[in-house]
Parts: structure tokens; C-alpha cells; sequence
């Protein structure tokens, strides 16, 4: 929540001035944009703010996606700022991606002077229009004397119930017209009273289907992160002893060394967490939405299963699959009080649900298809897979990765191990090339003294490499690491399994063996640190470079073999049970389910 300062007496400033004011006693501490005509009036006043930065960025989408990074990697609200018109419009994406990942994030623009709006006038665009269906709320203020309070609601209604982004977008009259500023500002929102506390009669029937079930998962969302429940999530799992199963946002939000951490679900999911959900008789959905690359083709996802879901935005309960027990409320506070349930059930009459064979099951399916990856025969290939997981092991938990979208994302999400929350960024509900970048920016930014990569592929990386002029600049020295197959990487997989190889407009180099660009030029020519990689064995060597250098950002382009694939897939819009852990291979359930009992079972006895 905003911090807000004491009362004052008011004083007579300009809307501008209002504005910044109001940046200061919200919190606000950086902001990345870029000035323009509508929004110049704002840039003097910001210039004598002493407790908020500017960083200037060289595209509005990368102020957008570096205020993301910035959010989610501190539960902090991000703020960008951009002009009107192209503008505005620029932010599009990285609003539009906030709002799909339920990113805290404020957006303020600059708009044509009122009297103009409609009119067709020079870079005015209906910016609050556009950006209706991907905000949770916006604003456009005319009236100098609304500014401290509209962005005080922008802050609350952004960081509260389930964050996401809202926009401010500010008529240039109004910023120039003189008014009397006043904090803390009075405002009511009528309409916006965010569920927290959960209804005791939900989580009584919750405990109770927990208390019957046999086969139960942990199904735990984006939402455990954004809503601060890793510890609570913790405690829940110690007392109960269910299987989890983290989500591509919810990466770290339960520490992939616990014994009972099963990956990362959906279309590229690990085998154990895919097939829990199918075999599962109870899914405790946390903050989670049921999403298509979850859950495949719907109507076979988990069919067995009863459903408890909790979740702070009523909206998402029921709109996929319908929740057995539906809970709206605070996942912290859901968990808290589950917790409490389930123990109170058991203390009273000693119900303790028998699990051990299910949770056998699970870690027998862990060990017989653990994620990992294949290796040609040809010594000389550099996997991007062992990059990656090579990064990983010696960055270590306590660093920041941030991730473009692609083949590279999902090696990250599957690779890494992750020990924290907020520790893993990446754009997943969008899927917004050009993220990884600006975002690992806006992470460094808010967590100076750690560790932030951005990995990304060689087509993501020139969407928005452009802000490595920001980083050096603004001495921002983040780690960059190309995943550099030549290649729209993913859409080449695709185009390998399902249109029998024919790549059309996937090749991003006109011939083997071309640099165009040549990454490390591009990036000393930036003032970064410009490093190649093509051998295994000068992985972890140029790694390690990497790690030692903080006076400025490093760029190290990885050259990895072109065909190398994401395994396990689901192929999109078929079933979980259809997953392949290699081209037309599936597990033999049959023979594989009873191998990997006995290897649990023997593993057990090992341990006794």
C-alpha cells in the first residue's frame, strides 16, 4: 500500500506540480519514460523531485515492461509516463501485459489540452478508450484539482484486491492550470470493496473434502506470489503433506528443493505435475485461473477431479472449470485459515487422511521422468539447455531472471531452480516478445546489490535491446543472455513437429554462420561488456566473466545448436494425457506407473 504523509496546509502549485507531489507521498520512487509536448509540463516540476528518479528510456514499451520488472520483483507498484498519441499507445503492450499477470503497475500519459480532445488534434489518441479492456481502471482528468486524488486511487486500486495496472491520462491544461495542493486527498470508491476475508462456511467444506481425499494436488498460481503466501503455502503444505504443483508465474512461490514440489504444470510441464492433475481426486487451485497452457483441452483436464478454488478476483472462479468450493478472498488469508481448519479437524477427531500411497505414486513418477533434456552425439554442440542450466547453478537463488518468451522461457522456468518468490519474471499470460530486457532493467533498478539476467532469445533480444543505452547510462549493469539459435525458436519447433519442416519466416540470419547483427559489437558499441560463447566447455568460464563484471552491463551471446526442442509438450488443444516427453513419444502408463511405484516403494525401504 502507498505510504501518505501527514496533513499540511494546502498550498498553490500547478497541476504539474500537484502531480509530483502526489508521486512522493504515494511512494513512488522511480519512474521510467519518455517526454513528449502533452506530458513536458510534468518533466520541470520531476526534475526538483529529491525522493523520485526518472530513468529515460529509449521506447515507451520498454518504460512499460521495465515499470513491470520493478513490480514484480518487489510487490511494489510500477510507474511509467509517456506523452499522448504514439505515446500512449506504445504503453499498450506492456499495460496489456500487466494486466494478463496481475502486475501493480500506474501508467500516466499526457493528452492533447482539453478543449482539443476529439478533435482530431496533433499525437491525441483516445487513450483511456483504448486501454478500457486491459486495465482495471483508468482515468482522464481535466481538472488540475483532481490530480492528488485520482492518483492516490490509482495507487490503491492497483496494489489492492488482484493488482494490475491503471492509467492516468492527464489533459495538458490541466497540468499547466494552478491549483491548491492538499495531502492526504479524500477519496471514495464505491464500487471497488476487494473480498479479503474468505466465508467460514467455504473453508469449513474445503477442509472437509481434504479430510476425504485420497489423491490430492496443490494447484498454486501467480496469485500466491502477488499476493505474499509463500510462507503461509509453506506451513499448509508441512501440516497436510499434499504434492505442489507451481505454474509458470508461480515459479518460486514454493521451493523447487522440497521433496513434495512436483514442477511446473501445462504444455511444457514436468510428467509428475501433468499427470497429478489427471489423476488427481482434488485440486486446491491458489490463485491460479485454469489457463489454456495449463490445462489443454479443457474438457479432459483433471477429470477426476473435485475442485476447491481461491481467489481474490470473483471473475475467475467458475470461468473455466466449475469450482466444487469456491472461496473469493486473500490467498494469505485463505491458507491461514485452511490451515487452521485442517488442523482443527484433525485435532478434534484425529482425521488424518492416508496420502502415502498417492504421495509414493507422485515421487515415483518425479524419478522415472525427472525434466532434463536430450544431447547429440556432436561433442561440439552447445545445448541451450546446458547454458541455461549452467547460469542458473552458478547465479544461484538469490539472483533475478528475467525472461523473454519462446523456447529460451520455458528452459528457464524448467531449469532453474527456484528457491524464493519474485526471484523468476516473464510475461506469461501475454506472451509479449521484447520483455526480458526492460524488465530485468526495472529489476536492477529496485534491487541494486543482486544478481538480474535477463535471458533471452535472439529474436526477443532486438525487440528491445535498445534500453541497454538506458542501463549504461542510468548505471544499471544487468547480465543479458542471448540464447542465440538463429531462429524465431519456437515457431521453428512448431513448424519441425506440425508443418513437416517447411520454415517459413522463421530464419533470423540469412545464412549460416552470419552475424547480422553481431551481438557483441551491438553491445560494446552500447558500453556494454560484448562476450561469445560457442563451446561447452567456455560456458561456465564466460559465465563467470559475466558475474564478475558490475561497472556496466554485459551482453553474452550464447551461439546454441538451431534444433534443439522443448520437451515434455503437450500439443496445444489436445489432452494431458497426450503429453510427449520426446517426438512421438508417451509414456507407457501402464508399464511406467508400476515401474515408478516399485521405485518409490524401494526407496522407502532404502531409507528405513
Amino acid at each position: 500500500m502507498a505510504r501518505q504523509s501527514q496533513s499540511r496546509v494546502p498550498v498553490e502549485v500547478t497541476g504539474a506540480q500537484a502531480l509530483v507531489l502526489s508521486l512522493e507521498n504515494v511512494g513512488a520512487e522511480v519512474v521510467f519514460g519518455i517526454p513528449g509536448g502533452a506530458i513536458l509540463p510534468a518533466y520541470d516540476p520531476l526534475m526538483d523531485s529529491v525522493t523520485v528518479r526518472h530513468v529515460l528510456c529509449r521506447h515507451e514499451q520498454g518504460a512499460g515492461h521495465a515499470a513491470e520488472g520493478w513490480a514484480a520483483s518487489t510487490g511494489k507498484v510500477g510507474v511509467c509516463m509517456a506523452t499522448s498519441g504514439p505515446g500512449a499507445t506504445n504503453l499498450v503492450t506492456p499495460i496489456a501485459d500487466a494486466y494478463m499477470d496481475s502486475v501493480p503497475m500506474v501508467a500516466i500519459t499526457g493528452q492533447v489540452a482539453s478543449r482539443a480532445i476529439g478533435t482530431d488534434a496533433f499525437q491525441e489518441a483516445d487513450i483511456r478508450g483504448i486501454t478500457m479492456p486491459i486495465t482495471k481502471h483508468n482515468y482522464l482528468v481535466t481538472d488540475a484539482a483532481q490530480i492528488p486524488r485520482v492518483v492516490a486511487e490509482a495507487f490503491h486500486v492497483a496494489s489492492t484486491g488482484r493488482p494490475g495496472p491503471v492509467l492516468v491520462d492527464i489533459a495538458k491544461d490541466a497540468l499547466q492550470a494552478r491549483t491548491t495542493f492538499d495531502w492526504p486527498p479524500r477519496f471514495d470508491l464505491p464500487g471497488y470493496h476487494p473480498v479479503t476475508r474468505p466465508h467460514a462456511k467455504q473453508i469449513r467444506e474445503a477442509a472437509r473434502l481434504i479430510a476425504q481425499s485420497r489423491q490430492p494436488v496443490l494447484y498454486v498460481g501467480g496469485g500466491v506470489i502477488r499476493g505474499r503466501a509463500h510462507e503461509e503455502l509453506r506451513r499448509f503444505v508441512d501440516l497436510t503433506g499434499i504434492p505442489v504443483v507451481t505454474t509458470l508465474m508461480a515459479r518460486g512461490a514454493f521451493p523447487d528443493s522440497h521433496e513434495l514440489h512436483l514442477g511446473m504444470p501445462g504444455m511444457h510441464g514436468s510428467v509428475a505435475a501433468v499427470t497429478a492433475f489427471q489423476k488427481a481426486d482434488l485440486l486446491i487451485t491458489l490463485g491460479a485461473r485454469f489457463d489454456d497452457r495449463v490445462t489443454g483441452a479443457l474438457e479432459s483436464f483433471a477429470p477426476h477431479a473435485k475442485v476447491i478454488h481461491a481467489d481474490i478476483d470473483p471473475a475467475e472462479i467458475g470461468k473455466n472449470r466449475t469450482a466444487d468450493v469456491p472461496i473469493v478472498g486473500d490467498v494469505k488469508v485463505v491458507l491461514d485459515e485452511l490451515t487452521e481448519a485442517v488442523a482443527a479437524d484433525r485435532d478434534g477427531d484425529g482425521r488424518t487422511p492416508d496420502i502415502s500411497a498417492w504421495v509414493r505414486r507422485t515421487q515415483g513418477w518425479k524419478r522415472t521422468f525427472p525434466v532434463g533434456y536430450e544431447t547429440s552425439s556432436d561433442p561440439e554442440h552447445l545445448h541451450p539447455q546446458y547454458v541455461i542450466e549452467r547460469l542458473g547453478e552458478l547465479s544461484g537463488p538469490d539472483a533475478f531472471y528475467a525472461s523473454g518468451v519462446g523456447q529460451h522461457q520455458m528452459w528457464a522456468a524448467q531449469l532453474i531452480r527456484y528457491e524464493r518468490p519474485n526471484a523468476w519474471l516473464n510475461s506469461g499470460g501475454a506472451g509479449t516478445m521484447g520483455y526480458s530486457v526492460p524488465a530485468a532493467m526495472g529489476a536492477k533498478a529496485a534491487n541494486p546489490e543482486a544478481v538480474v539476467w535477463a535471458i533471452d532469445g535472439d529474436g526477443c533480444f532486438q525487440m528491445t535491446n535498445q534500453e541497454l543505452a538506458t542501463c549504461v547510462i542510468n548505471d544499471i549493469p544487468i547480465k543479458v543472455a542471448i540464447i542465440n539459435n538463429s531462429s524465431l525458436g519456437m515457431v521453428r519447433q512448431w513448424q519441425s513437429l506440425f508443418y513437416d519442416k517447411r520454415y517459413s519466416n522463421t530464419d533470423l540470419h540469412t545464412s549460416i554462420g552470419s552475424r547480422i547483427p553481431d551481438f557483441v559489437m551491438m553491445a560494446e558499441a552500447y558500453g556494454c561488456l560484448g562476450l561469445r560463447c560457442e563451446r561447452p566447455e567456455d560456458v561456465d568460464d564466460v559465465i563467470r566473466q559475466a558475474l564478475e563484471c558490475n561497472d556496466r552491463p554485459v551482453v553474452i551471446d550464447f551461439v546454441v545448436e538451431r534444433d534443439a526442442m522443448v520437451w515434455p509438450m503437450v500439443p496445444a488443444g489436445l489432452s494431458n494425457d497426450l503429453i510427449q516427453v520426446a517426438k512421438d513419444t508417451a509414456p507407457d502408463w501402464d508399464r511406467e506407473e508400476s515401474e515408478a511405484i516399485e521405485q518409490a516403494e524401494d526407496a522407502d525401504h532404502d531409507g528405513e
